[in-house]
C-alpha cells in the first residue's frame, strides 16, 4: 500500500523507483494503482513523471 500523503508519497514512489522497479508501471502493478492515480496525486503538489529519468521532479 502506497501513503496516502502526498509529500510522503513522493519521497516513497522515488526511492522505490531508483532502488527497485525499472518504470512507473511496473510499480504501480505490484501496489494495486493506476500510474494515472499516483500522477494525479503528485501533480497537485506539483510533480510530474520523467520516464526517461524514472522519477518524479
Amino acid at each position: 500500500m502506497l501513503p496516502k500523503d502526498p509529500f510522503i508519497l513522493y519521497s516513497v514512489v522515488n526511492a522505490r523507483l531508483r532502488d527497485t522497479y525499472a518504470s512507473l508501471d511496473a510499480l504501480c502493478d505490484d501496489h494495486g494503482v493506476t500510474p494515472e492515480e499516483v500522477c494525479q496525486a503528485l501533480s497537485a503538489i506539483g510533480f510530474t513523471y520523467d520516464p526517461d529519468l524514472n522519477q518524479f521532479r
